[in-house]
């Protein structure tokens, strides 16, 4: 089992989100309306939307089952 190294912790914008996960936006937003993907925040203003970086990467674990 490889030892999983923690990122630090930053703001990701709709396509960083989209590679990591390998879903469209579409999708990410349907899953977060049923509870199923990381909440978007609003940040800089009330225009803009970024996910928390650990929260993505938790996400993408539990999907691969790497989840302990």
């Amino acid at each position: 089992m490889a030892a999983t190294v923690q990122q630090p912790r930053r703001i990701l914008r709709l396509p960083h989100v989209k590679a990591a996960s390998g879903l469209g936006r579409t999708k990410i937003y349907d899953l977060m309306k049923e509870g199923r993907f990381p909440k978007a925040r609003r940040i800089a203003g009330a225009h803009a939307v970024g996910w928390d970086s650990l929260e993505v990467e938790a996400w993408v674990a539990e999907q691969l089952g790497e989840v302990a």
